[in-house]
């Protein structure tokens, strides 16, 4: 079991327009749709997409309207009821898959919503196999909620904890990693750099600079770092050695939620026992076939690109 945690979910609108975006003008979309978003609900939407079993825990308050969308999505959750409504966020993807985001902030949680949160989290970890924590926190939640949830998690099971996967950034990356020491971080190029104080090379070097910065959080801070780099694919490291995988070749039609597809493939492949090559081949096949599909779509295992993912060893 893999359980996820969305403590900021949103209902991702995504519109496809027929050419780039011209602010300040009127443009006439070729499309849109509504898809349950939010960084761990994206994860288990693939993970079920996949035939893995996952659970969701998410704040979601009775009569929100997000509720009717996540049930088309058919997952197992773990709703914990809040007074505030989810988010919207909007996605603006023009016919080169270049996508402009709009992202709002989010309901407020009471403290005693927070705690109920923290506590449903803790309960739902019980012989879990890793616990995604994943994505913003709402507005007025303290930036160390992520690793005062590992702590608890950690102090409540012990040895049988599950391990702790972290996708977010800022502040809440940051204490996660200084505080708890996750199990893995999926930080993207940006958030690495941010994590790091180091800006990364953009060029043809930019998967050997990321690995020599995630070399200097793992193993010390964290067990392991998969680094999403966009076009470039992927890197991993771990505390034996480090690799790099490039993409396929796809067509983009929107990147939002790729990196999300990313840490579910690379998921998959280590609960079935893979070594980390093959995981990152996985995170970076999810990833690209999550870029191929329009709006927030997650990718099922007939929309994985068939080719051939090469993955390289970089000398450290």
């Amino acid at each position: 079991m893999i359980v996820t945690v969305t403590a900021n979910p949103s209902l991702d609108r995504t519109i496809v327009l027929r050419a780039p975006l011209q602010p300040g003008a009127v443009q006439v979309a070729a499309s849109a749709r509504e898809d349950a978003g939010g960084k761990g609900i994206n994860v288990a939407r693939v993970l079920a997409a996949a035939g893995a079993p996952a659970l969701a825990v998410l704040p979601l308050a009775d009569d929100d309207p997000y509720r009717s969308v996540l049930a088309a999505a058919g997952l197992r959750i773990r709703p914990v009821p809040v007074t505030g409504h989810c988010r919207a966020n909007v996605a603006i993807t023009d016919p080169d898959g270049v996508t402009t985001k709009l992202n709002l902030p989010g309901a407020t949680l009471s403290a005693a919503e927070l705690d109920a949160l923290a506590a449903v989290v803790v309960a739902a970890a019980e012989n879990a196999h890793w616990l995604v924590l994943a994505g913003s926190l709402p507005p007025g939640v303290p930036y160390d909620f992520y690793a005062r949830v590992i702590d608890a998690v950690r102090g409540r099971w012990g040895d049988a904890a599950p391990r702790v996967a972290v996708d977010a950034s800022g502040a809440a990356l940051h204490a996660a990693v200084a505080d708890a020491h996750p199990d893995l971080v999926k930080p993207n190029d940006d958030e690495l750099a941010e994590l790091t104080g180091t800006a990364l090379d953009p060029g043809d070097g930019l998967a050997r600079h990321a690995a020599h910065l995630a070399r200097a959080l793992v193993p010390t801070w964290v067990g392991a770092a998969l680094v999403t780099l966009g076009g470039h694919g992927a890197v991993l490291v771990t505390p034996d050695a480090a690799y790099a995988a490039a993409p396929p070749p796809i067509r983009v039609r929107s990147t939002v939620g790729a990196g999300d597809s990313s840490l579910a493939g690379y998921l998959l492949a280590e609960t079935a026992g893979h070594d980390p090559a093959a995981c990152l081949a996985s995170a970076v096949r999810h990833g690209a076939a999550a870029a191929s599909l329009p709006g927030t779509m997650v990718p099922a295992p007939h929309d994985l690109p068939a080719d051939d993912i090469a993955v390289t060893r970089i000398p450290l």
